[in-house]
């Protein structure tokens, strides 16, 4: 491709557009708040209640009666602006955005980047073959990116397919934050490692992106954030949690070499220090950092850490037990013992699962390692001692879900059909079907989690089910609207999400704010249980920093 070949299709000029989203939703410079804590107060204690209106119990009754499954499937790694960036009626569309709001900075902060940085790497370094045609875009292909969104597209310019798999891109706890730079999400290309694609985006129709589609049926969620800032990890621990795991004595053991560098004196600061080496200038290559570890400086679990038990990415010892890992590694996460969503629902006699693709694959094959499609840190339960190997909870609640796409052999399918669906279902689809850039394509995904929705909607549970679609977390791909200000771990990026229901309002943009734990704040409500700590202390910030509550999904819901 020759240079400056990817014009802002679209884009208005500044002066155009509407007023900065992220002005009016900026998020503090600091981004974080001390530890746990907020004004001196503790962000845990139990306050009572506000005493629920008299509309609130009737629609706790009505949810009650009307809601019977509430299904989450969760896929990977998109931003909002990335796969729906101009989905009609979206509040803060693509083509509104002005100059001063997509325009990247570089690491000085100040300094206008006068092109995006190449694509280190190579937009598809491995070569592919997809509709006849090959596909393989080295770094020097795709040079004088304009600085600003762009279509993703091939070297000769041609709209990338949704079936390739494009190379990946950093999406860590820091590194989040410091793209986001306050609110301004100006810094995207200069914390990023993979140079100018931050920038990329799809645009898409119900011919090329089937959700798309289901979204225009449905209930589609337009200010929906992830719940934490970064990575996959990290966000799979609050979709269950709601709060960020912690190694104990972190500093005095081998994890020690696991603890970021950050600038300042505060171990809660939110910017990694640079190396003496790195780069200046993006345009230069990706930064390097002093320690970009898998925990904070003081001690929480933010970057993947490696399961306790089996499947792990960690073997389990010489001569030790076979269903745990072997914790002489430093990356194996303690097991965790504080509350989730599974610990409430059980406590109330509700029944739950949480369905993971390749699941009993990767059992049983953990000692040859032949596991290409589950992956490890993608199964928050088992992180979490009350769902140790040899638990009835475990037995009962952590289940395969086969392969593919074929009800013979993928459980999850074979349960909806059958109509065995517990009141509350995680999904969580094998690595090759769940859109993660690297190691996945969008359109695998795509037809996967609409082929599971369709199994739902002919199934004889569908008349009171909720399903609700979303990603992890946004996989280092750039978004124009700021999170709300929250608390030291989030919310993060802006993600899509997709409320597919006959409860559903049909044919609807819902602009409600709110962060993945908005979902668990659904489940609460719905089945009438005590909010986890972390929902709690994130509500709670959110009343300090004079932010409008979060909502918890029920604004989709058309329950007249």
């Amino acid at each position: 491709m020759k240079e400056h070949e990817h014009p802002h299709q679209d884009l208005p000029t500044e002066n155009d557009a509407p007023a900065d989203p992220a002005r009016r939703r900026l998020i503090a410079a600091g981004v974080g708040l001390a530890g746990l804590s907020l004004g001196g107060c503790n962000l845990f204690d139990h306050r009572p209640a506000t005493p629920k209106t008299a509309a609130d119990v009737s629609l706790d009754r009505t949810l009650a009666a009307k809601v019977r499954q509430i299904v989450v499937i969760y896929a990977e790694n998109r931003s909002f602006t990335n796969l729906y960036g101009d989905f009609p009626g979206v509040q803060y569309p693509l083509s509104a955005v002005a100059a001063s709001q997509y325009t990247q900075l570089d690491r000085d902060g100040v300094t206008p980047l006068p092109t995006l940085p190449t694509i280190w790497g190579g937009l598809v370094p491995q070569a592919q073959e997809v509709d006849g045609k090959r596909y393989a875009i080295a770094e020097n292909q795709i040079n004088g990116l304009r600085n600003g969104p762009f279509r993703l597209a091939d070297a000769e310019g041609e709209p990338l397919p949704n079936s390739v798999i494009t190379r990946d891109l950093v999406h860590r706890f820091y590194q989040n934050q410091m793209q986001i730079n306050a609110g301004r999400n100006n810094q995207f290309a200069a914390w990023g490692d993979s140079g100018g694609l931050v920038m990329g985006h799809y645009r898409n129709s119900p011919d090329t992106l089937k959700l798309w589609g289901l979204a225009q049926q449905y209930t589609l969620c337009d200010n929906f954030f992830m719940s934490a800032f970064g990575g996959s990890w990290l966000n799979h621990i609050f979709l269950i949690s709601a709060q960020a795991p912690f190694y104990s004595d972190a500093r005095n053991g081998p994890a020690a070499k696991l603890l970021a560098v950050v600038e300042g004196d505060d171990p809660t600061g939110s910017l990694l220090k640079l190396a003496p080496d790195s780069p200046k200038s993006a345009l230069e290559g990706p930064p390097k950092f002093v320690r970009d570890g898998s925990l904070t400086a003081d001690g929480y679990a933010v970057n993947t850490m490696f399961a306790p038990y089996q499947p792990s990415n960690v073997k389990p010892a010489p001569g030790g037990d076979p269903r745990f890992a072997d914790t002489s590694n430093a990356l194996v996460l303690p097991p965790q013992t504080y509350a989730t969503i599974g610990d409430r629902l059980s406590e109330k006699g509700i029944d739950w699962a949480w369905y993971s693709g390749a699941w009993q694959y990767a059992l049983d094959h953990r000692d040859t390692g032949a596991v290409p499609d589950f992956q490890y840190h993608h199964q928050p339960f088992n992180y979490f001692r009350n769902f140790a190997p040899g638990t009835a909870a475990r037995e009962r609640h952590l289940r395969d879900a086969g392969l593919g796409d074929d009800p013979s052999t993928n459980k999850l399918l074979a349960d909806i059909d059958a109509g065995r669906l517990p009141p509350v279902t995680f999904y969580k689809p094998q690595g090759n079907l769940n859109m993660h850039a690297g190691y996945a394509d969008v359109a695998s995904g795509d037809r996967h989690i609409t082929n599971v929705i369709e199994h739902i909607r002919r199934g004889p549970q569908w008349e009171n089910t909720v399903v609700i679609v979303t990603v992890d977390e946004n996989g280092g791909w750039w978004d124009h609207v700021a999170p709300p200000k929250g608390d030291r771990w989030g919310p993060g990026s802006r993600i899509p999400a997709l409320v597919v229901s006959p409860l559903a309002k049909k044919a609807y943009v819902d602009h409600t704010v709110y962060d993945t734990n908005s979902i668990l704040r659904f489940i609460s409500r719905v089945h009438g249980l005590a909010p986890l700590d972390g929902v709690a202390a994130r509500d709670r910030a959110f009343v300090a920093n004079g932010e409008a509550p979060l909502g918890d999904l029920t604004q989709a819901l058309d329950l007249a």
